[in-house]
């Protein structure tokens, strides 16, 4: 398995190691999963996501080619800003979900770990005459939670001004940081791409704060399904169009049908009428009524027993004390009575607005 720069400051601090999208992370450390979580949610925690892809584009008309690889408003995105994105297959499906950041002449991208090598084949085929390089020498870390934007502050004070999907270059102490004002938690936060050889140096002055703990893929997780965001591979996939997902927002005005630059992206002609005639099914959220744990697979049954969904996410949520699931119903069956199944048992599913936990981005 591949290791992250920071392989043995997870060992010194006790982490529990696992295999993730070919690299050895920590899953947990002693402190706790359930601890962790609540930690992010109240002081700051500190994620190594080193095993993301980060890949840098440039070149002439690279946010025009950039369209056509994404359905999203790439033109229309301010210099030092950044903005989701999606890459599509030719049947509408999603291959991958990421973070583009527009630095003037290059476009800074961070994909997810196990679709990495994919997403950098696919750009390379499809943004011809463009550069497409992969950023090997450099982690990537999240300081995520309330505590996050004062700590910060006090290695680098310029970041205090930046809010929700800024992204800009700084130094500390020398060395050029790539930082970005978001995460995967809900809360507010940065993530900071640093070179790898400095990677343990800030990891230590971060933690040296009493507010900052470690914080590993378990809590990650149950932080992200609070803050009802996707996990590619499981809520999302090249089965799920991006309407389907429930994340129409992702796909800006300007691409949709009657926009100025709308379509013109792999599979445009599926997912862009399923703005007006709804798709099959769609993502929802539910809290669990009871505390039995509902899982990713559980069938999702109507009134009738009929499987009208499936579980995509499923845990505690440990800021609600109850189990949470994000699931895909039947279009026509959203606002009927159901349940999950468990081990035979129909366990009742109460409909939510997503996310389940209030985000707390920093919008200035």
């Amino acid at each position: 398995m591949k290791k992250t720069p920071l392989f043995d400051l997870h060992l010194e601090a006790g982490a529990r190691m696992v295999e993730f999208a070919g690299y050895e992370m920590p899953v947990q450390y002693p402190l706790g999963v359930k601890k962790e979580h609540l930690w992010v949610r109240e002081h700051a925690g500190l994620f190594d996501v080193s095993h993301m892809g980060q890949v840098m584009l440039s070149g002439e008309n690279i946010k025009i080619k950039l369209e056509e690889v994404l359905p999203v408003d790439v033109l229309g995105l301010e210099e030092g800003k950044q903005r989701y994105g999606l890459f599509t297959t030719a049947d509408g499906g999603i291959s991958d979900d990421l973070m583009f950041a527009n630095w003037g002449d290059e476009v800074f991208v961070v994909v997810n770990a196990s679709c990495k090598e994919q997403d950098i084949e696919h750009m390379k085929a499809s943004l011809v005459g463009c550069n497409v390089v992969p950023v090997e020498n450099r982690a990537l870390l999240a300081l995520q939670g309330p505590s996050a934007r004062s700590v910060m502050s006090e290695l680098v004070p310029e970041v205090a001004d930046m809010v929700f999907m800024h992204s800009k270059k700084f130094v500390w102490n020398g060395v050029e940081l790539w930082v970005s004002c978001s995460g995967y938690t809900g809360e507010d936060g940065y993530e900071i791409s640093v070179p790898a050889e400095d990677a343990a140096n800030l990891s230590n002055a971060l933690l040296s704060y009493s507010e900052v703990e470690w914080i590993g893929l378990g809590a990650r997780d149950s932080l992200r399904l609070e803050a009802g965001l996707c996990l590619y591979g499981h809520d999302i996939d090249v089965t799920t169009t991006p309407v389907s997902a429930s994340l129409n927002w992702a796909i800006q005005k300007v691409r949709r049908l009657g926009g100025e630059r709308e379509g013109g992206f792999l599979g445009a002609n599926k997912i862009l009428p399923e703005f007006d005639t709804k798709p099959m099914k769609k993502r929802a959220g539910f809290i669990v009524d009871g505390k039995v744990p509902v899982r990713e697979g559980c069938e999702v049954v109507n009134e009738d027993g009929q499987v009208v969904g499936l579980v995509t996410s499923g845990g505690f949520s440990p800021s609600l004390s109850v189990p949470i699931v994000m699931a895909y119903i039947q279009t026509e069956m959203l606002d009927s009575t159901l349940c999950a199944v468990v081990r035979g048992k129909n366990i009742p599913l109460i409909k939510t607005a997503m996310p389940f936990v209030s985000s707390n981005y920093f919008r200035g």
